[in-house]
């Protein structure tokens, strides 16, 4: 007799698993806040660190904004624990993970949101 409720809870379901199935397809960018990043050597040290994980596919160090930048090959993914226990190990002090849907090269060049 409800059968328009069950429809709404059916469709529901529906778009929430759908969706779940297409979020892996995203490539996200991966912003991370690090205190102590001054000089280049610094910057060498994670890019190559971060280069190795089989979920990035860019990286991009900004020493003025005090930035890590990840660009998640499609369908992967690098764990904020991840993230954060290297930047600790490294001997700095990340702040803030922030995921993203903008592309790498918009929020590399500080035009994001």
């Amino acid at each position: 007799m409800n059968h328009p409720i069950l429809l709404s809870l059916i469709g529901a379901w529906l778009f929430a698993t759908t969706t779940a199935r297409a979020a892996p397809d995203r490539v996200m960018t991966v912003k991370a806040s690090v205190d102590g990043m001054v000089c280049s050597f610094c910057a060498q040290g994670i890019v190559a660190h971060f280069k190795k994980h089989p979920a990035v596919s860019d990286i991009h160090v900004d020493l003025t904004r005090k930035l890590v930048l990840l660009e998640e090959k499609k369908g992967a993914s690098i764990s904020d624990k991840e993230i954060t226990d290297f930047i600790k190990k490294s001997g700095f002090e990340p702040k803030k993970v922030e995921r993203s849907a903008e592309s790498f090269a918009k929020v590399k060049a500080g035009k994001s949101k």
